[in-house]
């Protein structure tokens, strides 16, 4: 299956700035970047960098007034699918040490608050079966609210409110599996099916590989029900939204305008 992606942004600088941008598609075995161009601005300084565990690139750039980006590629997928609802739990000692630190606690995934919770709502089940019944649980009790969060909303915040965007429903569902003892991580993706059409985060779980005796594998889970995990395409993986944004500014920025298109070839 291919992927195509067109997205632009433009930003404003009022002095030069540090910035950091993740946006490229990445890749990785289970995704194969055919073809793609980047084109932005002229940069004081512009480098890449490895991203969170290898999965993709970031562009540091310093610059200073407009700066316009703009990106297009074809991805062929070839990931992995399974359901999920059968795949068991792995104990933690024998967990791969790229998957531990997504047991713990992060800014806006604070799990070891929710374990009674999880320990009550989805008592019986676990590994992957307790993973179908959280997505379950959200759909049925969570709305998709645009504009009823912000930058500092966390995964607490929003299980309270009852509401979120994609990256909220990510963070409590990501929180929810850590509080089970199943680690997850925050992926901020494309997929042809986000309405209205931007960039979209979804949660990816480690759980056993049905494929390999005693080891473990990532598997893409939308708790908006909005993306297909077999046509999603990774940008980067993190512990929670603060690692992987398309945009970081270590200075003042104001954001103008952002376009994103993804369809399905």
């Amino acid at each position: 299956m291919t992927i195509s992606i067109d997205t632009r942004f433009v930003f404003s600088l009022a002095s030069p700035t540090d910035v950091l941008l993740q946006f490229e598609a990445a890749a990785i075995p289970e995704q194969i970047v055919r073809s793609c161009k980047t084109t932005m601005s002229d940069a004081q300084h512009c480098a890449r960098v490895p991203a969170q565990d290898g999965i993709g690139e970031r562009i540091w750039i310093r610059a200073e007034g407009r700066f316009e980006v703009a990106y297009e590629a074809q991805v062929d997928l070839q990931r992995q699918l399974a359901d999920i609802a059968r795949l068991r739990m792995l104990s933690p000692h024998v967990m791969p040490g790229e998957a531990v630190q997504y047991l713990f606690d992060s800014r806006y995934c604070p799990a070891d608050r929710f374990q009674p919770f999880v320990e009550a709502e989805f008592a019986g089940t676990e590994g992957g079966e307790r993973i179908a019944a959280i997505r379950d649980w959200m759909a049925t009790n969570f709305s998709y609210v645009p504009g009823s969060s912000g930058s500092e909303t966390n995964a607490s915040d929003t299980f309270i409110a009852r509401r979120g965007i994609c990256r909220d429903y990510a963070h409590v569902l990501i929180t929810l599996a850590r509080a089970s003892t199943i680690p997850a991580r925050y992926v901020a993706c494309y997929s042809p099916g986000v309405e209205p059409p931007d960039f979209h985060a979804v949660a990816e779980v480690f759980l056993n590989d049905p494929e390999t005796d005693g080891g473990g594998t990532w598997q893409l889970v939308d708790a908006t029900g909005m993306a297909n995990p077999e046509d999603t395409v990774k940008i980067g993986v993190g512990r929670d939204a603060a690692d992987v944004s398309f945009l970081t500014s270590f200075g003042q920025t104001q954001f103008e305008s952002s376009s994103v298109k993804v369809t399905k070839d």
